[in-house]
């Protein structure tokens, strides 16, 4: 029999304490790659995380909550003698965030033994995370490997305007990323960040397609612009009633996203032949996510029941 496919996310673990008005609402365990695995999880789909945390009450309460959710946590590292990382999200009257983080710089450790990978598996990264310089040599690593066992990679741009300083240093990294990945999303913000437009189009034919053929841009509640060597494909993303907080939203986008591949059966070779319409059913799974977080002072999904849990749901693709 084959083995069950799986998400592996990797990247930083973060306590976020909301504040509204003020005053602190709620706190909520996240990171970016850590919010789209606990969103996996949720909605049933084998996974783990590979990251770390302090060997503190905040770490040992992340853990719980990992498992709690249904993220295996065997390459999770609670390291003694450091601080877990927190930040302050500050909600504002548009329902998005700014934020302090008080946190050192994210570093790999030589001994942090990783999951081993296998054909058709999902990896799932991205953020400041994926390019500085103490995460590099796990990265890489972990890169190598996703390609080695022919996994899909996704890779979430998702560099924000407080890093834009260091952007000549980190940017070859972030090119290797690219290079080495199956798919990347970056929301219209990332992408005025690193190259100074907000145009999908533009941005795929000159910095994404030589180096990776599927390239997905977010912009809010706006359009999702789907690039792929057949084409570019458009999606209106659907509205959201009583929105909380679009803390989250992206995360939870590349969490929906990575299920649908599996629950759809989509390995890396059948990405050349996706039509329009299949590409539309993993983009609405992955708003739907969004849209369930941007209702909630959580930084996930509370659960999703549309599809059976089962990968050959939809049977086999024509």
């Amino acid at each position: 029999m084959e083995k069950q496919r799986r998400v592996i996310g990797v990247g930083e673990s973060i306590l976020d304490i909301l504040f509204r008005d003020g005053q602190p609402v709620a706190a909520v365990h996240g990171g970016s790659s850590f919010n789209s695995i606990v969103s996996v999880g949720r909605a049933g789909v084998p996974c783990t995380f590979v990251g770390y945390s302090g060997a503190d009450i905040v770490g040992q309460n992340t853990v719980r909550f990992l498992n709690a959710n249904g993220v295996d946590t065997q390459h999770f590292q609670l390291r003694r003698g450091e601080k877990s990382a927190v930040s302050l999200a500050f909600i504002g009257e548009n329902k998005d965030a700014s934020y302090l983080f008080y946190k050192e710089p994210p570093r790999a450790e030589a001994s942090a033994a990783l999951p081993q990978m296998s054909r058709g598996d999902v990896m799932l990264f991205g953020s400041y995370y994926a390019v500085c310089d103490g995460m590099r040599p796990l990265i890489s690593k972990m890169l190598e490997q996703a390609t080695k066992q022919n996994a899909i990679v996704f890779y979430d741009l998702n560099f924000r305007s407080n890093h834009s300083s260091e952007l000549g240093q980190l940017r070859p990294a972030i090119r290797q990323n690219i290079r080495q990945s199956t798919i990347v999303r970056g929301s219209t913000d990332d992408l005025e960040v690193l190259f100074s437009s907000r145009d999908a189009r533009v941005i795929y034919n000159m910095y994404i397609s030589q180096h990776c053929p599927y390239f997905i841009c977010t912009a809010g509640a706006g359009q999702v612009v789907v690039c792929t060597p057949g084409g570019i494909h458009e999606f209106q993303a659907p509205p959201v009633e009583d929105v909380v907080s679009t803390v989250g939203a992206g995360d939870s986008f590349n969490a929906g996203f990575t299920c649908a591949l599996i629950w759809e059966d989509i390995m890396p070779q059948d990405l050349p032949s996706l039509s329009k319409d299949d590409w539309q059913r993993l983009v609405g799974t992955a708003c739907d996510f969004a849209s369930q977080t941007c209702q909630s002072t959580e930084n996930y999904i509370k659960y999703y029941e549309k599809y059976p849990h089962n990968p050959h749901h939809f049977g086999t693709r024509t």
